[in-house]
């Protein structure tokens, strides 16, 4: 699995969809888990689920920036 391609990819249904969003703030291992559709080791759910959580974050920060500058 590319772990980076499915963050990219999990994280766009994440921010896309508000009651996923709050299933994975709530229990972002039991989501993603349900998401890939197979049952991982908890090492590598994590890194998913870290990796998901920075670009969730960045991509705030990206557009409060982007706010601060005129552009979104």
């Amino acid at each position: 699995m590319d772990i980076k391609a499915k963050i990219e990819e999990l994280t766009g249904k994440i921010k896309n969809d508000p009651e996923l969003s709050e299933k994975f703030k709530k229990e972002p291992v039991k989501t993603v888990e349900e998401l890939i559709g197979i049952d991982l080791p908890d090492d590598q759910v994590e890194k998913v689920v870290d990796g998901i959580k920075a670009k969730v974050s960045l991509d705030k920060v990206t557009g409060a920036l982007g706010g601060l500058f005129g552009k979104k």
